[in-house]
This record gives C-alpha cells, sequence and structure tokens, in this order.
C-alpha cells in the first residue's frame, strides 16, 4: 500500500475512533434516540437524491437499517449518555468481531478453529477486566448495552454479506432512511414528547449539530466511502488490519479532549482485547504466509 493510501487509511480510523469523542459532545445536548434519528435523518438526506437505490432486496435494506440504526447506534448512544466512557465505549462495541466469528459458525456452519477460541478468551479477559473495574463513569448496564450494540453490529454485518457487492455509500445512505421512523417514534414515545424534543432542537448550540453532521457526513459517508475505495484497490487482509486502531484513537481522543482518565487498568483492558482481535483478524494470513513458504 502506497504511503498516500496508508494515510488515507489511517484517517478513516481517526475519524471512526474519534467519533466517541464527538457521541458525547452531542449527548450533551439531545436525547440519545433522538440524536439517533438526526444521525441517520442527516446521512439519508439529501444524499438519497443523488445515490441510485442499490440492487438488493427492500427487506435487506430496511433490516440492516433497522439492526445498525435502531439496534446498535441506539444501544450505543443510550449507554454513552451516563452508563461508559467514550474511550471504554470504543473498545467494547469491538465484541462485534466475536460475535461475527459466532454467527457464521452458528448460521453457516464453519468450523471453529484454534486460534480463535484463544482469541475469543484474550479479548473475553480484557471485557472481565473492565467489568472488575465498574465505577461511576461505567456500569455493568452500560457494559452490556455496548455488547449489545456489538451484537447488532455482528447481525447487521451479516445482513450487509447478503447484499453482496453493492456501492457501499449508497447502501448506508439508502439503508439510513429506514432507520429514521422508528427512532422518531421510540425518541417520541421514551424522551418526553413533542415539547421536550422541540426545546432540544431549538436550543441545541452549533457545536451540537456539527456533531450530528459529523457522524453523517465524516463518519458515515466519508468514512465508508474512501474504506470501500480502498479495499477496491487493495486485498481485504491489507486494508483490514487498520480497524485495529479504532479503539486506539477512540480511547486516545477521550482522553487528550476530554480528559478521561487511563490508569493501568484500561491498559491492559486495551492490550488484551487488541490482541485478541488482532489474533483473529491477522493470524489466517499469516498461517497461510507460514504454509507457502514451506
Amino acid at each position: 500500500m502506497s504511503a498516500r493510501h496508508l494515510a488515507l487509511g489511517l484517517l478513516v480510523v481517526a475519524i471512526w475512533g474519534s467519533n466517541f469523542v464527538v457521541i458525547k459532545v452531542a449527548l450533551a445536548s439531545f436525547p440519545p434516540l433522538l440524536m439517533a434519528a438526526l444521525r441517520f435523518a442527516t446521512a439519508a438526506l439529501p444524499a438519497i437524491f443523488f445515490f441510485p437505490r442499490p440492487r438488493v432486496p427492500w427487506r435487506n435494506l430496511v433490516g440492516y437499517g433497522l439492526l445498525i440504526g435502531v439496534g446498535q447506534f441506539s444501544l450505543l448512544y443510550l449507554a454513552m449518555r451516563s452508563q461508559i466512557s467514550p474511550g471504554l465505549a470504543s473498545l467494547v462495541v469491538q465484541a462485534q468481531v466475536l460475535f461475527t466469528v459466532g454467527l457464521a459458525v452458528a448460521l453457516d456452519g464453519e468450523r471453529v478453529r484454534l486460534f480463535q477460541l484463544v482469541a475469543a478468551a484474550l479479548a473475553l479477559a480484557g471485557f472481565a477486566v473492565i467489568g472488575w473495574h465498574t465505577d461511576g463513569t461505567t456500569t455493568w448496564l452500560g457494559i452490556a448495552m455496548v455488547l449489545g450494540a456489538g451484537l447488532c453490529w455482528a447481525l447487521g454485518n451479516v445482513v450487509g454479506r447478503q447484499a453482496g457487492r453493492v456501492n457501499v455509500v449508497a447502501y448506508m445512505v439508502w439503508s439510513s432512511a429506514f432507520a429514521v421512523p422508528p427512532l422518531a417514534a421510540l425518541s417520541l414515545l421514551a424522551e418526553g414528547g413533542p415539547a421536550t424534543l422541540w426545546h432540544a432542537l431549538a436550543t441545541a448550540p452549533l457545536l451540537a449539530w456539527g456533531a450530528v453532521l459529523w457522524q453523517s457526513a465524516a463518519n458515515t459517508l466519508l468514512g465508508y466511502g474512501l474504506w470501500a475505495w480502498l479495499l477496491v484497490r487493495y486485498d481485504a487482509a491489507t486494508v483490514t488490519p487498520m480497524a485495529l486502531l479504532v479503539p486506539v484513537f477512540g480511547m486516545g481522543s477521550s482522553v487528550a479532549l476530554l480528559g478521561e482518565p487511563f490508569p493501568a487498568w484500561k491498559a491492559a483492558a486495551m492490550f488484551l482485547v487488541l490482541t485478541g482481535l488482532g489474533l483473529n483478524l491477522l493470524w489466517p494470513r499469516l498461517d497461510q504466509r507460514y504454509q507457502l513458504s514451506k
């Protein structure tokens, strides 16, 4: 990979990682479900008028939109409002990798390999370290909600794979539209009714609106667009390992910008989780190289 394209990949993971700080900024002004509805509304509009609908069944677009929008991000935003710190949220949600492997075994009959068990054990040990150190900024409920977000993400991955080779940005735009109505309805029911929500919209500062637009424009459209562009030019084994840096940027930006403490136990948890995820991602490639060199 050229230095320029490597820089683009690092830009994407930096955007995705630092977005957890951006979420925290927006949550200071918007209720979580309303914020999720705004995020996906601004991802769908006006882009939906410029991207043709991907040639996939409607049920696929609806399913992906519900799993990612209503499932993953509503749970993530609800947890991040008061139940887990941004840095730890960026780490715990990476459990989606383990859930994705587990779903592949359960649904597709893939055989579990030893390295996958070792990888899962290391990551689970990291999550256990986090659970052992719950405090006023991170609770068991928050961890459970973010794990639930990771499960919805993994289920969304299954649905996304069924779509086949499509324009990733167009797919994100069109599926986002189906997340908005249920999120708006849930927000109306659970977050105080029209008057409360209108007050939040009317009084939100420009910084909060900028945070919402950043999530849709930079995180969704630019991020996924650049990632898909790189995957067209390089094999997945070259591009996807960079995603391991998302929680590094997530934790680093939270420490630098929000003053989140970074004690030794967080470093240990991050090391265990990232080692497990890295083993799961990189072992097949390393094993293939070893076999070819024999």
